[in-house]
């Protein structure tokens, strides 16, 4: 390595996914290392995520510093409808040219002749500019997978049943062990790395569970074998961290189901073992998406939908698209990504998929993101700590588009189209 790629900055991204802002309220978090990197940084009381507020849109905002209206990234994954009028299919390994609408930090860095590296980060395959990958489905013939087997921290059998046969702890695991190969033996200006084990635990038990807070530990200790690794390699003085996550989490018990809805209406209909119709809805969790796929069939159906909808006890409320625009989601002319209506779920509800049985039933306790961005419980974690980073800063709520920025700042390279400045006043 010449002496200029020694003086070149080194920004490494940890998403904690769904990790709440709240939890660093709690005094009794058992977050030790993340809570090291807050005191000798900076801390956000609260990052505002985007809407929706899923994992693939706010990890996208996250490196571009654009929200959904400009990204086009309304889920976790490309939403295609079957030509046959069938479910809408979310469609996770596309090509991140067709699904990412605009410019990343990754590709920013790389035209700078900086090396990249993303371990588990998404909508990010097939991307240009990204030096070394073990992806959130790993290429056991990859670069980093071969050097794992070849150093014994995993074999080729794991990792090419890497999503079957494993748990969200072991995931996590590997993936860390495959941030700090990067790290050890490439270096790379700017790292991605995505953990989710705190996200899965947290839909299942619900946040600040019993469950839950086990996540968090072993996310703090996943956390604290990248910064052990970046002191090994003797990086430090030039290393960046951002700690942060997507969203938050809130727990529902009430689930409705849109589509059941909209085949009691015959606007879906059985067809052989599936149901299929011009109408269908999106669940993604506190919000849902309608699609009208019949464009004739919108002025008609738009106004009536939306007056059903919005008398459903736990809809809090519904959005034509002209509407849903002001909550930063794309426009109907410019992605079939947009929606017809867009329905948000109040407190303690949810939304899911199922077109047939009733229109809401009740459960137990489970946890859920994806509603507006601005309740409380959806708010994200911030944390920048490292050479570049001001120790002691304070900041209130902030907005994940400057992310982005700030990073760019940092590596010196240029995102034109981020939305908001960067974080400047957190900057040494």
């Amino acid at each position: 390595m010449s002496a200029s790629e020694n003086a070149k900055p080194i920004v490494i991204v940890i998403s904690l996914d769904g990790l709440p802002a709240r939890a660093l309220q709690d005094p009794k978090l058992p977050m030790p290392t993340l809570r090291s990197l807050a005191a000798a940084g900076a801390v956000a009381d609260a990052m505002q995520p985007i809407n929706p507020t899923m994992t693939w849109p706010n990890h996208t905002t996250l490196i571009t510093g654009v929200d959904a209206s400009h990204h086009h990234v309304m889920a976790n994954g490309l939403i295609a409808f079957p030509p046959d009028g069938s479910a809408p299919e979310v469609k996770p390994w596309v090509d991140k040219d067709k699904l990412v609408h605009a410019r990343t930090l990754y590709e920013a860095a790389g035209e700078q002749g900086m090396t990249t590296a993303q371990v588990d980060w998404v909508a990010i395959y097939g991307a240009k500019n990204v030096d070394w990958e073990f992806g959130e489905k790993p290429d056991p013939d990859g670069v980093i997978a071969r050097e794992m087997i070849a150093g014994g921290s995993a074999t080729r059998e794991q990792i090419e049943t890497f999503g079957e046969r494993s748990s969200p702890a072991w995931r996590d695991e590997m993936w860390t062990d495959a941030a700090i190969d990067i790290l050890k033996n490439h270096t790379p200006n700017l790292l991605l790395l995505h953990l989710l084990q705190t996200d899965t635990i947290q839909h299942g038990n619900g946040p600040f569970s019993n469950p839950a807070y086990a996540a968090y530990a072993y996310a703090d200790d996943c956390l604290k074998r990248v910064v052990d690794a970046a002191r090994s390699k003797g990086i430090l003085d030039r290393t960046t961290f951002f700690i942060v996550s997507d969203h938050g989490f809130a727990t529902y018990t009430h689930t409705i189901f849109p589509n059941a809805a909209l085949a009691q209406q015959g606007l879906l209909h059985r067809a052989g073992d599936h149901y299929a119709g011009a109408v269908w809805g999106n669940a993604e969790g506190g919000a849902a998406e309608l699609y009208i796929r019949d464009e004739a069939l919108r002025a008609k159906l738009v106004p009536q939908l939306k007056k059903y909808f919005a008398a459903v006890p736990g809809v809090a409320h519904v959005y034509t698209n002209a509407e849903a625009r002001m909550l930063g989601l794309p426009a109907e002319p410019d992605t079939d990504q947009a929606p017809q209506l867009y329905l948000a779920a109040a407190p303690g509800y949810a939304f899911g998929d199922d077109a047939f049985g009733p229109l809401e039933r009740v459960h137990e306790p489970r946890g859920q993101h994806g509603y507006l961005n601005t309740m409380s419980e959806m708010q994200a974690l911030f944390v920048a700590s490292g050479a570049a980073i001001l120790p002691g800063v304070h900041l209130d709520t902030i907005s994940n588009l400057k992310v982005a920025p700030t990073i760019a700042m940092i590596l010196g390279v240029q995102l034109p189209a981020a939305e908001q400045p960067a974080l400047k006043e957190i900057l040494r």
